[in-house]
Parts: C-alpha cells; structure tokens; sequence
C-alpha cells in the first residue's frame, strides 16, 4: 500500500476514515479555512491530495522504500504540524524528508537532520527526549510546535513554486491558530524564512515594511495584536551543513537558548525594538 490510511491505528495520526480531502489549490483555501479547531486543521493537512506530483513522488517512495527501510511501512502521507496546541516557540522548517517524515508520519523525524534537531531542542528544555524515531516513539515537544511551509516530501527536495502557493492556507491557518501563545517564531533555512514572511503577515501579524536576509542568529520584531514577538534565523541542521561544519551543535544551542529567553514571561515586557544580525547572513 502506498499510503497508511486515515483512521487505521497509526501512533499520532491526526484524521479519520472521513475527514474531507482536498483536491485541489481551491479546496485546500475552503479546507484550512472552515477549520474550526487545530485538530481539525491538522486532521485535513493530513490527507491532503491537491498537488499531483508531490502525491504522486510520495507514494512512490513509500512504495519503492529505501533498503535500509524496506521492511517497515512509510506514512507516504501529508505531514501535519505537530507539538503543543499553545506554543510558545514556533518552528517552520521547508517541507519532510523522503525517507524522514514521510516515513515516520512525523516533521524532522527518523533522518540526519531530525537527530541534529531534537538533540538540541532536548538540552534547551524543548523536548522530552533527545531522540525523535517513529510517531509512537513518546516524543513529545514541550511549549513548542513544528510546522513545515510545504507538508508533502517533494522530489530533490524541492517543491515547485505553485505547491508552495497551494500548500500556504495550510501554513497561515496553523499560524493562526497557535498565535496567541507565540512568542517565537522560528525558521528554519533560507526557503522557511521566505515562506513564513507572507504567512505571518497573512495570518495577521504586523510586521516590518521590508524582509530582513536570512542569516544565522538574525532576529526581527514582530506582534500579533499587543502581542510582541520574534522571527528568528537558524540555518537548516542539514547534513551539507552539519558535516562541512556551517551548523554545529553550540550553534543550534544557541539558537533555542535565545527562543527560551525571548519567549519566557519575564521577558516579554522588554523585548528589544531593534533588529539584530549576524555578519554571516547565508541563505541555507
């Protein structure tokens, strides 16, 4: 089978054997917007078959599987955000892993990438384990949420610009929801930075006139309502950059430790108008 069926006993899964499905770019926008609970939302982003090829490439890697994986069953599905209903840290992250997510059923699970991230979201007091295997593994995110701007694994990585536009309702109602709590908006790597401008906005935060670059450490003040917040920069804990040495544990460290200390209650009343960047503004 090239996909685990809404509804049959998978650990976490979110829908049901008739939660609606969207088709198309339009029943995605209809879909994320008549959610009316985040449940549902994540129940609908699940199931989701609007784009052709993204479904398409999907269930052909759960079908074909890696040979390291060939005995175990992929989700081959959507992946919907996941972690605390009312987070105070937002992490946005580009779209699954082919044989990461869209094997696990979980964002940053089960890969390279995944290992570098929960390990640091652990020591910075974001995670109940230093390890994120499988959905049923007991992992569980701790005032903090994952989100990704395109929810299916795409081909080399790389989603089209039209999956991004399809997939944005998904990503500005998830943000919606969860903005009352938000005090922190993470993105992870130059693409998520790009995504998240136009959905924070859309979602109705106020934000600067102009987009700062992408940098590691780079921070931009945003609110929601009287709310205040942050947009911070991490560069993207993938193997090109954990192995050539361009993220390194001290650095995602950092990066969560400054998420804790923005987000914290003691510090909300005097979070720093200006904004702050790194000299190494990459785009990865």
């Amino acid at each position: 089978m090239s996909s685990v069926p809404p509804g049959t006993g998978w650990p976490g899964d979110p829908a049901r054997p008739d939660t609606p499905v969207a088709r198309d770019s339009a029943e995605v926008a209809a879909l994320a917007a008549g959610s009316p609970t985040l449940a549902e939302l994540t129940a609908r982003e699940s199931v989701c078959r609007a784009c052709p090829r993204l479904v398409e490439w999907r269930e052909h890697v759960a079908d074909v599987r890696r040979r390291s994986f060939a005995e175990e069953t992929y989700w081959g599905r959507p992946i919907a955000g996941w972690g605390d209903d009312e987070p105070r840290v937002l992490l946005v992250g580009l779209a699954p892993a082919a044989h990461g997510g869209n094997r696990t059923g979980r964002i940053f699970t089960g890969d390279r990438s995944g290992d570098w991230l929960f390990a640091s979201l652990h020591r910075t007091g974001f995670a109940a384990r230093e390890t994120s295997v499988h959905a049923g593994d007991g992992q569980r995110l701790i005032g903090a949420r994952m989100v990704a701007a395109v929810r299916c694994a795409p081909p080399a990585n790389k989603p089209t610009p039209e999956e991004r536009d399809t997939c944005f309702p998904w990503l500005t109602r998830e943000i919606e929801m969860t903005a009352g709590s938000v005090r922190v908006v993470v993105a992870l790597g130059g693409f998520a930075w790009q995504a998240i401008w136009p959905a924070l906005r859309r979602a109705g935060y106020l934000l600067p006139p102009r987009r700062p670059a992408f940098g590691h450490g780079v921070e931009v003040p945003i609110s929601y309502g009287t709310a205040r917040a942050t947009l911070l920069g991490c560069y993207h804990p993938s193997q090109q950059n954990t192995f050539t040495g361009r993220v390194t544990a001290p650095m995602l460290d950092a990066i969560f430790n400054r998420a804790a200390a923005l987000s914290a209650p003691s510090s909300l009343s005097s979070l720093d108008d200006g904004t702050e960047t790194t000299a190494d503004a990459g785009d990865r």
